[in-house]
Formats: structure tokens, sequence, C-alpha cells
């Protein structure tokens, strides 16, 4: 099933999507809440509310009662979740940024999974982007794909731990790449150079339809893993690729990680950490690496940036400049 969140931000509620319609979950029955949140809440008694009324729609019932998708504000599928965490599971990325500082590769990455909070009161879906000045200094993308979870757990052994996994989407981890650096250099981050904004969409597809893109995962890992082409374009020039099935840590082992010694609840969305290529400060760094003269590349007010991962959809957001003279970097001490 594929389920997305459409509205504004004042009145949204959950669709269900099928062959580019969206039939409002809540009005076709209304024993299924209207909300995400409410939705995975108790997701394995609603998922078989909403498997049923996707049967019923297939069967050609409820014909009068869907929307043509493109007619819709789509926002983010979970507007609001519970918490965001956001992984680091491509080896290839991490060793391409390290190669490119010139340093070695940290073993550590292959000893166990990372991941760090971001605000989870910034998500955002679809549409524009809005970026303060300061975060024009080196703003960037990230291509990854994230989960939502369904179901509340603990200590959770990666190889139960697909089971609480209610949905796949599209992750673009939004970084203002100055900001960043800078707080990082205190070895304390990232903070503000990413909690203005972390994009999830365009809907949130369940483990059943990716299926058919079933893969095995990287020797000596455990968890479900997915072939999904991962590709992104800046202003209709593609500037990344890669798959989903890159990754070296599952997002099994990430839970099972997130979940020692604290609770995951339903609506924890959690990121994959960016794809090899899956943004400028990687693809800057290599481009330097071969040519001193690399015309270095960063995302500027009016760009837009479409990410397409096979399975889960194609995500589209313009990037804009908020009116404000308001600087962070203005308000440094002793610099």
């Amino acid at each position: 099933m594929k389920l997305v969140t459409y509205g504004n931000a004042q009145q949204s509620q959950v669709g269900l999507l099928v062959q580019d319609r969206v039939y409002p979950v809540h009005s076709l029955n209304s024993s299924i809440p209207s909300q995400m949140s409410q939705v995975l809440e108790d997701w394995e008694s609603n998922q078989a509310l909403l498997k049923q009324l996707e049967s019923e729609i297939l069967a050609g019932q409820h014909a009068s009662g869907g929307q043509a998708l493109a007619e819709l504000n789509l926002l983010a599928p979970v507007p609001k979740p519970s918490s965001c965490r956001d992984g680091y599971a491509f080896r290839q990325h991490v060793a391409a940024a390290r190669r490119n500082r010139k340093v070695d590769m940290i073993a550590e990455f292959d000893q166990y999974p990372i991941f760090y909070f971001t605000n989870h009161n910034a998500i955002m879906g679809p549409g524009p982007i809005p970026c303060m000045p300061d975060h024009f200094e080196k703003l960037d993308f990230e291509l990854e794909a994230a989960i939502v979870i369904g179901k509340r757990g603990r200590n959770i052994p990666a190889d139960q731990a697909d089971e609480y996994i209610a949905g796949y989407m599209i992750m673009n981890d939004m970084s203002a790449r100055r900001l960043q650096m800078e707080e990082m250099m205190l070895n304390l981050g990232p903070a503000k150079g990413k909690d203005f904004s972390t994009v999830i969409g365009p809907w949130m597809v369940t483990p059943d339809e990716l299926e058919p893109y079933a893969c095995s995962p990287k020797e000596g890992h455990v968890g479900r893993s997915f072939d999904l082409k991962m590709k992104c374009w800046v202003n209709g020039v593609q500037v990344s690729e890669g798959s989903m099935g890159d990754m070296d840590w599952t997002f099994a082992e990430i839970v099972e990680r997130c979940s020692y010694g604290a609770d995951i609840h339903p609506g924890d969305v959690i990121g994959s950490g960016t794809v090899g290529t899956g943004c400028f400060l990687e693809l800057n760094g290599t481009g330097l690496l071969n040519d001193p003269n690399y015309p270095v590349q960063w995302l500027q007010p009016g760009d837009v940036v479409d990410m397409e991962i096979a399975g889960l959809g194609y995500l589209s957001n313009t990037i804009v400049k908020e009116e404000s003279d308001m600087s962070l970097l203005a308000l440094k001490k002793n610099s």
C-alpha cells in the first residue's frame, strides 16, 4: 500500500493512493483514523483495515470517493513524527568523504551503525523549502531513504527488527554545511546545520510492496535489503545515482541500536544516511580531488531538487530564501 497525507497544515488527512487516485480513508471507513500518527499508533489493526479498503477500491467500490493525485497538496506522509533519527549506513559515501579530506577510512564504521537525532518538528514534504541566509553558505541536499516505525519496542534484536517497520519513504536530509562544519569542530552536532528542514515523501510504502526488489544484505549483516535505484536531479540535471541495496548497515541493524535501552515508538522516522554520490559535499570533494579547477556547486534560491527511489516515488522541492537579515554567522564573537 501507499499512504499519503494531504491537505494543509491546519487540516490534513490520510489518503490511500491507488492507481494515481487518493481515497480519504476515514471518510470511507470511519474505523480508520484520519491522522497518520493515530494510524501508526495501532498499526497492526489499521493496516488490516487499510488492506481491506484497498481491496474494495480495486474491486470497483468507492469509485466516486477518490481524487486525482495531481490535484492534491501532498504533505509529509508522517507530518509530525514522534522523533527523527538519521543513520550513516552507506560505506561508499563515508569512504569517499574521508578520502576527499585525505584522511583514512574510520575503522569504527564497520563495527556498529550510528545515528543522530534531528529536529522532528522541521519535517517537510513536497514543495518549497524555506531557508535562512546563513543556510545558503554551502547549502546541500542529501539523497536518502527512511523508514517509519509502526510498533513500540525496546532492546530489539536485528533479526526481529524488520517487524517494527511500517513503511519506507524518500528522505532529503537538508544540510547547511558551513554551520554544520563550524559547530562540529567543537565535537558536538550536527545541530543548526541540520535542524531547519528534513524532507520525507511523497508517500509511505508498506514493506510488502517492495518484495520484488528484495536482495541479500551485505555479508555479515542481518535484515531486509532492497535493490531500489536512487537518483537525484538539481534543476533537471542528474547529479546522483545509487541503490538502497548498497546500504552496508541494514535498517534492522540501525533499529537494533536505536532501541538499545530506549523505547522506539510508532511514528518514529529513521533515515538511512546518504547514498554514495548523494550530496554536493561528496561530489565537490571528489571533483576537486581530481581537478583543482573543478566548479563546486551548492544549492541556490530557486533551485529545484528532484529525488526518485524505485518503488518509493518521486519527491520534488524548490529552495526558497526567507526574507530575513538575521545571521548566526554575524553573531560569532572573537572571530
